[in-house]
This record gives structure tokens, sequence and C-alpha cells, in this order.
């Protein structure tokens, strides 16, 4: 595990930090099928998505001790329908070179009791296969894995499986 930044800071990231949140996110939509976004999204559609998950859920950003933003996490709906109010998707993403450095742990460790304040009872992680940083990081986390769905993305010319994982967060932190 490589050695994660001294002086790091979890904060609520503000419509200030869309650039930078944009700028870590565009390179897992263009060069990766971490994410199946096809379009990286602009600073300011990053700025919207934000608030979006600030109005119910969570975002937050990790910045190094510089107080550049070196990655982010957030929760957002799970699924549209009211039954699922209380689920929320969880999603982590990091500048390139702070994968297993510990900066995803930091992030999450602040955005689940956080979720849990706000009346989730239960987040989902969704992952695009293979991605054994992120399966451990969402098991070292205490998710459990709940299944794989195979070919259900097609992104650079190839068809992806994704690997869903789930967490109470009613059940106290082991």
């Amino acid at each position: 595990m490589n050695a994660m930044p001294a002086l790091h800071t979890v904060r609520d990231a503000t419509a200030a930090d869309a650039a930078a949140c944009a700028d870590i996110y565009a390179p897992y939509v263009t060069d990766t099928a971490a994410t199946f976004e096809l379009q990286a999204p602009t600073a300011e559609e990053m700025a919207v998505r934000i608030a979006a998950a600030r109005s119910r859920h969570a975002w937050l950003v990790l910045e190094d001790a510089g107080g550049t933003v070196a990655g982010y996490a957030y929760g957002g709906a799970f699924r549209a329908r009211a039954a699922y109010d209380r689920c929320c998707e969880v999603s982590v993403y990091l500048r390139r070179g702070l994968r297993r450095t510990g900066a995803g742990r930091t992030l999450y460790t602040a955005l689940l009791p956080r979720l849990a304040e706000r009346g989730m009872t239960r987040a989902i992680a969704c992952m695009t296969l293979p991605n054994d940083a992120s399966l451990g990081l969402h098991r070292a986390l205490g998710f459990t894995d709940v299944g794989v769905m195979h070919k259900v993305g097609f992104k650079h010319g190839a068809w992806h499986d994704v690997a869903w994982a789930e967490l109470d967060l009613t059940a106290p932190p082991a």
C-alpha cells in the first residue's frame, strides 16, 4: 500500500469543488470502464450533481496538505421510486496514483456515518469488473457481495460485468 499524503482533510463539497471533481472523474470516463458514462461531465454539470447529492445525501472531498482536492465520495439515490428512499448508492473517485493509499477508506469512513445520520439504512455499491481495488475497499469496509450482472455495460468496444455490494448502515461498525 502506498503512503497517504500527510495532513489530509475531509470536508463537505461545495460548488467551488466542481472543477476539481470533474478533473478527477474525467479519466475514469475517457480511459476506463469504471463508469459507464461516455462523456465526461463539465464543471457546471458536476456542480449540479454536488448540489443534488448534498440536498438529501452527502458529497465529500478529500484535500491534501496543500489544499488540493485529491478525491471525492458521495451518496445518491439508489432508485427513483419512493420505496427506495432510505437506500443510497455510493461511489468514490481518487486522483490517479492514490488508489490503495487509504484515501478511499478515509472518504468512506466519513461518508457512511453521515448517510446513516441522514436516515439512509443501506448503502449500495456497483463496481465494473474486474476491479480488485474497489472490491477490496468495499469488502474491507464491511460491504457484502450481493451478485454480479453479466455483460450489462458496453464501453470501449467490450461488454463489462458489474458487481453489486451492500452495507447495512443501521448496524454498529465492526
